[in-house]
């Protein structure tokens, strides 16, 4: 079924007006990022809290409105879904029976079931729909996939991704969310799968709790490490933390069989000092909200070009479901306890 939502192919000839749904930590990000941008209009939010809805609609000059009402505007094109998680299947259905185009943050559902009867309805009303997942849009994985792409290392071998958190989140955060694996490893594992080139056939998970004990306590892990395979042999390894007391560490390396190409951590300047003591630097940017800015940019800068040109989304919704699919095998092979990896 093509594209539809309303789109015109050829040249913008006007604002396109988004709805945001969503008002929390996430939603603020996305709020900001559509107020500073050129090609959208910022006109609804709608969130179950009335006056945190409202302070951001008055920061940003957009309106705070119900979800029917947001929806059965036909000038609105676009919705950008941030809200709760257990609220995004249901969101996106609705958005989707009325041909508005998504983006929907990460994950897209808890179970997989209710993740393909969403998928389901937003194929049928054959609309845009754009995953959250912003690492595809950073400036430096971005070049070194493109990089990966030209064949400057040969034949991908092994990847191995860095991916820890500088403090953990709240107890009241931790049990309101879908666990570690679910909204952290989530990204990862769409990275892994964008750089192995190949999908993985075989996982292993390893959890444990040493950073604070209500993650235990909550059923989840603050300390994890995954290997990944794919059936020609590529390895992906991946290590999570919720504790990093020097910053956000996002680091990236692929191995190939004519040398490595690395993505280090993103530090506020480059100075370097050394002296007769040691040679020091910056530390990494404290918070994915600093390190990843110029991603949430771009993720929206995409979504619009989608809009305006009837095109589909290069992070979309089978990306999706493929990451929450490892991200189930990997806690069945965590909870486990044993060191065999899950086929997939």
């Amino acid at each position: 079924m093509p594209l539809s939502a309303g789109l015109k192919t050829g040249k913008v000839k006007s604002m396109i007006d988004i709805c945001l749904f969503g008002a929390g930590f996430i939603g603020s990000v996305h709020a900001a990022n559509l107020a500073r941008n050129p090609r959208a209009r910022f006109r609804y939010i709608v969130d179950p809290r009335p006056e945190v809805a409202a302070r951001i609609a008055a920061q940003y000059g957009a309106e705070a409105v119900d979800t029917q009402r947001a929806l059965n505007d036909p000038a609105i094109r676009g919705v950008i879904i941030a809200s709760a998680t257990k609220t995004h299947a249901d969101l996106s259905i609705a958005a989707a029976q009325k041909g508005k185009a998504i983006f929907c943050e990460k994950p897209i559902d808890m179970d997989i079931g209710r993740t393909d009867q969403c998928l389901a309805a937003v194929a049928e009303a054959g609309v845009i729909f754009q995953i959250g997942f912003n690492r595809r849009f950073d400036p430096s994985f971005r070049s070194l996939k493109q990089r990966l792409d030209a064949g400057e290392i040969g034949a991908v071998e092994q990847v191995i991704i860095t991916s820890r958190d500088p403090e953990p989140e709240t107890e009241e955060a931790v049990a309101g969310g879908g666990g570690v694996f679910r909204e952290m490893t989530i990204h990862d594992f769409d990275m892994a799968r964008n750089l192995l080139g190949e999908e993985p056939v075989e996982i292993f998970a390893t959890g444990s709790c040493l950073v604070l004990p209500y993650y235990g306590k909550l059923g989840d892990y603050d300390t994890a490490m995954f290997i990944l395979r794919t059936a020609s042999g590529r390895q992906c390894h991946i290590n999570n933390s919720v504790r990093a007391v020097y910053g956000y560490d996002q680091r990236i390396e692929v191995h190939g069989s004519n040398g490595m190409l690395r993505a280090a951590n993103r530090t506020p300047t480059s100075v370097e000092l050394s002296n007769g003591t040691a040679i020091s630097t910056d530390k990494p940017l404290y918070f994915f909200t600093e390190r990843y800015q110029e991603s949430y940019a771009a993720e929206l800068d995409h979504f619009l070009d989608c809009i305006e040109k009837g095109e589909r989304p290069v992070v979309g919704a089978d990306d999706g479901r493929k990451a929450m699919i490892l991200c189930e095998a990997a806690l069945a092979s965590a909870k486990s306890g044993r060191f065999e990896p899950i086929r997939l």
